[in-house]
């Protein structure tokens, strides 16, 4: 079997990944556990079979990578960077760097974001997984998830969580 390219994410139930600033400090909870599910999401153990992460460069400029220090990290930007430790900076096509990367031998691969990044992978529709948690906010305005002109994707639901008001859904595609 081939690695999994998965997108993993938090958004707002209006469809923003961030506010406008890049912020994620709306990302919580309600603290209301009457509905939360036995089975629990473990982000820690999804990192387990992750060893790819893709980012962009606002999500590195954030220090996001920093998270990271175990997995390659490939963050796409039209800067020239030099490399450095396990990051490496892409100033090419990403989705044709990650497809020749899912043909080796590895682990799955993991779309951290942002946006603009996530927009080229939905594009070629080469995303396995789709990972969303749904926070219980309404952000009004920010950094969407979805910019729009997207090729029909059918999926199918895998799994549901639920905790403190949070929904995780796991999408994969039919």
């Amino acid at each position: 079997m081939s690695r999994k390219i998965i997108l993993n994410l938090a958004m707002s139930i209006d469809g923003y990944i961030a506010s406008e600033d890049g912020g994620f400090d709306w990302i919580v909870g309600d603290g209301d556990n009457k509905l939360d599910t036995k089975n629990k999401w473990d982000f820690n153990e999804f990192l387990k079979n992750i060893d790819i992460v893709v980012m962009g460069k606002k999500c590195y400029d954030q220090n996001f990578h920093k998270d990271f220090k175990d997995k390659k990290v490939y963050v796409a930007t039209s800067c020239s960077l030099k490399n450095h430790d396990n990051v490496y900076f892409i100033n090419d096509d990403i989705v044709k760097t990650i497809e020749a990367e899912r043909k080796n031998e590895g682990k799955d691969i993991f779309l951290f974001g942002g946006g603009v990044l996530i927009d080229s992978f939905l594009k070629a529709d080469i995303i396995d997984e789709y990972i969303i948690g749904i926070i219980p906010t309404v952000l009004g305005k920010g950094r969407p998830l979805f910019l729009g002109n997207n090729p029909k994707i059918d999926l199918h639901l895998d799994e549901y969580f639920t905790e403190s008001g949070i929904v995780i859904l796991k999408y994969s595609k039919r």
